[in-house]
């Protein structure tokens, strides 16, 4: 596989004209009744996770997959879809900081997770917040990511939790100049969208096989 890594993000949305998140390769909206070209962010929060993802791996190409309108509440059935939707469109990271402890949400996120590594793609989505597990990531063959704060932005850090490989990463967004870290948005997404960008650059810089876990795992604490 050539070209730009493309990555989509599974979100509230992004601000396209935004400084800092570059140029957006496309985007849908996916709604009750299907799917719009509305990718237009009302909450900011998917904007700051394409601003992170954009900073540490500029080259990627970026994809923005609305799930959420004006609040970060969703349904499974629109999650689902949105997965699909980037398989359909090429997307070999799907960068999904949501999670749920919804029982009864496993077998769905589990045959959604099938079809992306079937399609030679990654998932990469919380495995706990504050302390609990969450779906999808911490099933079988998710990238699996947890917040620390104490890990710098340029690195990330390589765990085991019941039998699974765990990525942690930086809780915080990129810096915006004049504002306080306490101020800004922070929390496990922003872990998500780090590993999301280190997983990029390992596939660019490699030049190999997309589905590059391993090969991340045993860069733990590479420089970026």
């Amino acid at each position: 596989m050539s070209g730009a890594v493309r990555i989509g993000i599974v979100d509230s949305g992004v601000h396209a004209g935004h400084p800092h998140v570059g140029r957006i390769a496309g985007g849908i909206a996916v709604e009750d009744n299907g799917f719009s070209g509305d990718f237009v962010d009302r909450l900011g929060h998917g904007t700051a996770v394409a601003a992170l993802i954009h900073f540490l791996a500029p080259q990627a190409e970026l994809l923005a997959v609305r799930i959420f309108d004006r609040r970060l509440a969703t349904g499974i059935d629109r999650v689902i879809r949105a997965m699909d939707w980037c398989l359909e469109n090429d997307v070999q990271i799907i960068n999904l900081s949501l999670g749920t402890t919804n029982p009864e949400h496993r077998a769905p996120f589990l045959a959604a997770a099938d079809r992306v590594r079937s399609a030679g793609a990654v998932l990469v989505s919380a495995f706990e917040m504050n302390g609990t597990r969450m779906l999808p990531g911490s099933l079988p063959g998710v990238i699996g990511v947890a917040a620390d704060a104490d890990c710098p932005r340029e690195e990330f850090r390589v765990t085991e939790r019941e039998g699974k490989r765990v990525f942690c990463a930086s809780p915080f967004p990129r810096e915006i100049p004049g504002v306080p870290r306490e101020q800004n948005l922070q929390g496990v997404s922003f872990a998500v969208a780090h590993i999301s960008a280190h997983l990029a650059r390992c596939r660019s810089e490699d030049n190999a096989a997309l589905y590059c876990e391993d090969r991340l795992a045993r860069r733990q604490s590479a420089s970026v």
